[in-house]
């Protein structure tokens, strides 16, 4: 179809079959990374000593701060490759390609020049025993050398994602943690290797998967038309817009990683048994994640093509379905939570202790979903059409009430209903995300994101 001709929106049952098939293989390579966790977990955990299991848990979950806080390369590049493909310009598609892993690249190289400071500084954050802290030294002093893999790969799901095209998501994380189970066994209970051999396996496992990204992205070029120009990818002035984009996603995200971390530190002050009750219903907001974020992913990469092209009728059809999907699946979430909750907090714990303080917690996770749904639709919505300074302002309006509200419960609960308030201030954060990109986006759409009347109307 020409750029002059007039389009109209699919039909509705053909915008919910594209994002399903958008979605499905997202939501299944999510679940390949809580076993690829297992794994790490069951081969360390069986060996004579608990330190090394103490030692991989600190070191992982220092790189899934730190990495989780460089994810802006992934939704920067999709959003700004979907527009790039709705206005049919191969060669934008191609730069912002090369943009991505020159800057993933940077990233990357920084991050192991600064690697002890920021090592030395994570895990006095965690507070972990001498003897793990020492070995997680260890683990995390290896696991930093993949950063410019982990961050290109970012960058290349981001571009395919950008261009609807979510089985590569699937294909690059199916064998980067096939990979990496496969080393485990070989160099832990193989070799012998201890939480060094973890590291190792995972160092190996991310550059086979960007030596196996890079292939598929030499394939796709082909299809590409267009060329790389020198002047986009050398030149500082034309990473303006991806700058500006990857710097209010990376303030969002330090936000939301804020938020997330606060909760962990107040339910970790009233004691172990709040703390891991915490940890356990936290899975449950994971769980519904995984299956939301395929639809929000969905959502990017139509959204952006549609922004890209200037189609509206397209752009509002692509959001109601994924709406459709994700209110489906955050009501069938709570429904399962609702009725059964404790089986589930039983598969997750065998402490009784814990199980029964998680149970009286388990009216927030049935609320939860329905109230962060719309914050994982629009964050797709928004990261499609790179509108990213209202989703960062949405984290900042729920901290501005999430504090606040802790502080109160703290104030004026007593001590048994203490964890209450702070699932209460949580709650708030969520819903007041929810409701400020709710309104975000009905302003968008009465203003930029509708037709104009007149012969220049858009699409």
């Amino acid at each position: 179809m020409s750029r002059s001709t007039p389009a109209s929106a699919p039909p509705p049952d053909a915008s919910r079959r594209r994002i399903l098939t958008l979605a499905w293989p997202i939501i299944l390579s999510n679940i390949t990374v809580p076993l690829l966790g297992l794994v790490d977990t069951a081969v360390v955990g069986h060996l004579p000593d608990s330190r090394y299991l103490a030692a991989v848990t600190l070191g992982a979950t220092l790189f899934s701060f730190l990495y989780w806080g460089f994810g802006f390369l992934r939704m920067g590049t999709t959003g700004l490759t979907s527009q790039a493909v709705g206005r049919e310009n191969d060669t934008d598609v191609r730069n912002l390609l090369g943009q991505s892993l020159l800057l993933a690249a940077g990233i990357g190289a920084a991050l192991i020049l600064l690697s002890r400071p920021l090592i030395t500084l994570g895990l006095w954050l965690l507070d972990g025993s001498e003897v793990a802290t020492a070995l997680a030294a260890e683990y995390a002093e290896i696991r930093i050398l993949s950063a410019p893999a982990v961050l290109a790969n970012y960058a290349i799901l981001g571009w395919f994602l950008g261009q609807q095209n979510s089985r590569v998501t699937l294909a690059i994380l199916v064998l980067t943690n096939g990979v990496n189970i496969v080393l485990d066994l070989v160099f832990v209970v193989g070799l012998g290797m201890t939480s060094d051999g973890v590291a190792w396996a995972t160092v190996i496992a991310d550059y086979t998967a960007l030596t196996f990204g890079l292939w598929l992205v030499s394939r796709q070029l082909r299809w590409l038309s267009g060329r790389f120009l020198r002047s986009r990818l050398l030149a500082l002035a034309a990473y303006g817009e991806l700058f500006s984009v990857n710097a209010n996603l990376f303030v969002r995200t330090l936000g939301l990683l804020f938020a997330m971390a606060f909760f962990t530190s107040r339910g970790a002050a009233q004691g172990d048994t709040v703390l891991a009750a915490n940890a356990v219903l936290l899975q449950f907001i994971m769980l519904t994640s995984y299956a939301l974020d395929g639809f929000a992913h969905a959502a990017e990469a139509l959204t952006g093509r549609s922004v890209g092209a200037r189609r509206w009728k397209e752009f509002a059809q692509a959001v109601r379905g994924a709406a459709w999907f994700s209110l489906v699946t955050a009501g069938l979430a709570s429904l399962a939570f609702a009725l059964g909750g404790e089986v589930l907090i039983a598969l997750l714990t065998g402490l009784p202790e814990v199980r029964e303080t998680a149970a009286s917690y388990l009216p927030w996770m049935v609320a939860m979903p329905l109230l962060a749904v719309w914050s994982y639709l629009l964050d797709g919505v928004f990261i499609g059409a790179t509108a990213i300074r209202e989703m960062r302002n949405s984290i900042f309006a729920g901290l501005a009430v999430y504090l606040p509200a802790w502080w109160l419960g703290q104030t004026l609960l007593p001590e048994a209903l203490t964890n209450h308030g702070l699932w209460l201030a949580f709650t708030l954060f969520t819903l007041v995300r929810s409701a400020t990109l709710i309104a975000y986006y009905r302003q968008r759409r009465r203003s930029d994101w509708r037709d104009r009347p007149g012969p220049l109307a858009a699409k």
